[in-house]
């Protein structure tokens, strides 16, 4: 149940805002003074505690993925396309 309350909080983030929080995450690695205030400069609207959460339900959501506990979406695929792919 956590899981759900805090992805309706990650849906809150605007594709904009996603976006912005990706490139400040690109610039900014673990190792730098005040990461999450310097991110948050990046994402309008957002607070550091807001992307310090929203890159915790990242990770979280990255372990579930890499444990097989995330099933594969099932895209509908049209047969031509299949052939094509093998």
């Amino acid at each position: 149940m956590a899981s759900n309350s805090r992805r309706n909080m990650s849906s809150a983030w605007t594709q904009q805002q996603n976006k912005d929080f990706e490139r400040a995450l690109a610039l900014y690695d673990k190792d730098t003074k005040d990461r999450w205030q310097n991110i948050a400069r990046f994402v309008e609207g957002k607070s550091a505690e807001d992307v310090k959460r929203h890159y915790e339900i990242l990770l979280a959501d990255l372990h579930q993925i890499e444990a097989g506990r995330v099933p594969f979406p099932n895209y509908k695929t049209s047969s031509r396309k299949l052939n094509e792919l093998q």
